[in-house]
């Protein structure tokens, strides 16, 4: 989700992003605001006071999700979970966290926070509604629509369908009466479609009764969350495989290595181009001294490339990110995507071993699909 988001800020340790696909459903909701929800309920504003009033409740709106995503976040901190971030996209947001949450008692209150923060953010828009709405005609107009739109939100999710909050309450109880986190996600997933192909049906049915945009988009809200509740399983599977096997079953120990007093040029001409490597692991009188990549390369001005060193354009080992053989390859691929790197440096107490490629992982996830393992 890193991937086409842009950073805002950081809040209680936890990154905030906005994915670029924000930018559609804030506009959509800003339009529809200042064009139809504001006009039709509060005549005779200025067409500038509609859509001032419609920016800034849209802001107040996605400021309410960053709220409840927060919650679950500071929850999932407090009970020892690392966030990666939090990602504000087309469906609202979502905290990205690595692993899954200890305990069954942990999911639940960690899922459960989010849609009562969303409650109390409502029933807060709900007391400036009262306290405004004879002596203002803007604040009182957001906050009412705040009201209501957090309220839905709360019951929104709370909706059985995994991955929403409420199929998280609905996982997390039955993970405690089985005890078996695969099972609980298995059956909370298959209820999950089930209730994703409801919304389709019901946004199928909208559309053929003359409601075109709203059948389409609960339709559409519908194929997200099948979509959500398959991948989240698989994810899950996934995550078992690689974490009942190490790094040392699928490292490269035979990748080259260049010495850190090759040229630049040498590197480009015999590796870079001649065998298509990417990076490099640099050696430094037979230890291992860091790694040389395209980037690293493409920082040197080409006419220096018959001048500069290896070891001087290369990225020191204290920077490159690395592993150990020991390390359990759900880890190491969960690094990867991490630091938004395609291989990681293998290193046993500073040695190198090898190189473990994404690649190597993907097909050691494949061939065990088609085994049927």
């Amino acid at each position: 989700m890193q991937r086409n988001s842009l950073y805002l800020f950081t809040v209680f340790g936890v990154a905030v992003r906005v994915h670029v696909t924000w930018l559609i459903i804030f506009v959509l909701v800003t339009w529809s605001l200042a064009a139809v929800y504001f006009p039709g309920e509060y005549r005779g504003w200025s067409p500038a006071a509609y859509w001032f009033v419609g920016v800034v409740t849209s802001l107040l709106f996605f400021a309410s999700v960053l709220v409840h995503e927060l919650a679950h976040s500071v929850v999932a901190r407090l009970q020892g979970m690392n966030v990666r971030d939090i990602v504000l996209f087309v469906f609202g947001g979502v905290s990205e966290l690595e692993g899954e949450p200890g305990s069954a008692q942990h999911e639940f209150l960690m899922a459960l926070v989010g849609p009562l923060t969303s409650f109390l953010i409502g029933l807060a828009s709900l007391s400036v509604w009262l306290l405004t709405k004879a002596a203002y005609q803007y604040v009182p107009a957001a906050a009412f629509y705040l009201f209501w739109i957090n309220t839905l939100l709360g019951i929104f999710n709370l909706i059985p369908g995994f991955p929403l909050d409420g199929g998280r309450v609905l996982r997390s109880i039955i993970w405690g009466v089985t005890r078996d986190l695969r099972l609980a996600t298995r059956l909370a997933s298959l209820i999950g479609s089930f209730v994703a192909y409801a919304f389709i049906f019901i946004g199928i049915w909208q559309v053929f009764a003359g409601r075109f945009v709203s059948g389409l988009w609960i339709a559409f809200i519908g194929w997200f969350l099948n979509s959500a509740a398959q991948t989240s399983y698989a994810s899950m599977v996934i995550s078992d495989l690689l974490a009942s096997h190490t790094v040392a079953e699928l490292v490269n120990r035979d990748y080259p290595t260049v010495s850190d007093d090759l040229t630049v040029e040498a590197l480009v001409r015999d590796y870079i181009l001649g065998q298509g490597r990417r990076s490099l692991p640099v050696m430094q009188q037979g230890r291992y001294a860091g790694l040389v990549t395209v980037h690293s390369v493409r920082a040197v001005q080409r006419e220096k490339w018959q001048t500069t060193r290896v070891g001087d354009a290369m990225i020191p080992a204290d920077k490159v990110y690395g592993v150990t053989p020991a390390a359990s390859l759900s880890s190491a691929i969960g690094k990867m995507a991490r630091e938004g790197v395609h291989q990681l440096v293998v290193l046993d107490d500073g040695r190198l071993v090898g190189m473990l490629a994404r690649d190597a992982v993907l097909e050691f996830i494949r061939t065990h699909a088609e085994l049927g393992a």
